[in-house]
């Protein structure tokens, strides 16, 4: 029997843990490849002077003022992370949401900042009316409560504008109103910004993993959800639909939101187009990597990393992620 057994281990032509045995041979043969100039971190800019304050539900995040972001962006230049996303937290906020296009706003500031301190960061202007309004929804609402679609449109371009104007080298709209993409574009091209790409969230659902970025950015609805205008969970086809209308409307880049619970959504995205492929890995599946952690029940850096893996292997070409500023390290220490 012995004898047998060796004979069948002698005879083994297909060996592929061959490929396996050292560091730098599973660092050669990787197929997917994850590198800090791959992420864009989220940045929370608030109204104020000399404020860092911690988001409690987001460990490692805070918010921060225009004048405090020079500390968080040589943090960044250490990383190698060269792109954030930019997120406004007003001093005020109205039923229209008429802050999100003030050119003294947060967020316009914030960008011109950056642009004079770092030049060479990419910003990326989220495009949203929920943190500026004072009922948390997306857009105007009507006394009925659903919100104006057609009348968002149009303060959704002029908060493109003011953050083009600023100098925001990409505008990103998530506010899943329909034809959000022709809107701004055409507002865009009209204000003299055509070269300043769009990176629309295309396929956004209505998931309950964006409870800490609701804490985060002040943006928790006061009344009803967001389920009229984001998409169902249990929808594939539709954001096919989202993506291609986005792309004929004018989008340079698609995005999937949340990244981690569809994986499927960004390969059949990736084997649909042939524009870059975005994913926002939001906050709740950071904070519940985080949280399993802190309890000792997952390595947080394994953990960590090989989400983000799972999410470049489906096929996205950049993940908007909090954990961006680590991967560097932690990608050097896990070879």
């Amino acid at each position: 029997m012995a004898d047998d057994m060796g004979n069948v281990a002698r005879s083994l032509l297909h060996r592929p843990r061959r490929l396996r045995k050292t560091a730098q041979l599973r660092e050669l043969t990787q197929e997917t490849s994850l590198a800090a100039g791959q992420c864009i971190l989220p940045l929370f800019i608030t109204a104020g002077n000399n404020v860092v304050r911690p988001i409690g539900s987001m460990r490692g995040h805070a918010q921060h003022s225009v004048d405090r972001l020079d500390e968080e962006l040589d943090q960044l230049a250490a990383t190698g992370v060269n792109a954030v996303m930019l997120f406004g937290i007003p001093e005020s906020k109205d039923e229209t949401g008429c802050g999100a296009w003030n050119a003294e706003g947060p967020v316009p500031r914030a960008i011109a900042a950056i642009k004079k301190y770092a030049p060479g960061i990419t910003v990326t202007a989220d495009v949203c009316l929920c943190e500026y309004t004072s009922h948390g929804h997306c857009g105007t609402v009507h006394s009925s409560g659903d919100v104006d679609n057609d009348v968002t449109l149009t303060m959704l371009a002029r908060s493109a504008v003011a953050y083009a104007d600023a100098g925001a080298d990409l505008i990103a709209p998530s506010a899943m109103m329909d034809g959000q993409v022709r809107a701004i574009r055409e507002a865009l091209d009209l204000a003299g910004h055509h070269s300043v790409p769009i990176m629309a969230y295309s396929a956004k659902y209505a998931s309950a993993f964006y409870g800490p970025f609701r804490e985060a950015a002040g943006s928790t609805p006061s009344f009803g959800d967001r389920r009229a205008y984001q998409m169902n969970p249990a929808n594939a086809r539709e954001a096919l639909r989202e993506v291609a209308l986005d792309i004929e409307e004018g989008a340079d880049i698609v995005m999937v939101k949340p990244a981690g619970m569809y994986l499927d959504i960004i390969r059949a995205v990736r084997d649909r187009v042939n524009c870059p492929v975005a994913a926002y890995q939001v906050s709740g599946e950071y904070a519940m990597i985080q949280a399993a952690a802190e309890r000792g029940w997952l390595d947080e850096k394994r953990a960590a990393l090989e989400s983000l893996i799972a999410i470049r292997r489906a096929g996205a070409d950049m993940i908007i992620t909090y954990f961006a500023k680590n991967v560097a390290a932690w990608s050097a220490e896990t070879q």
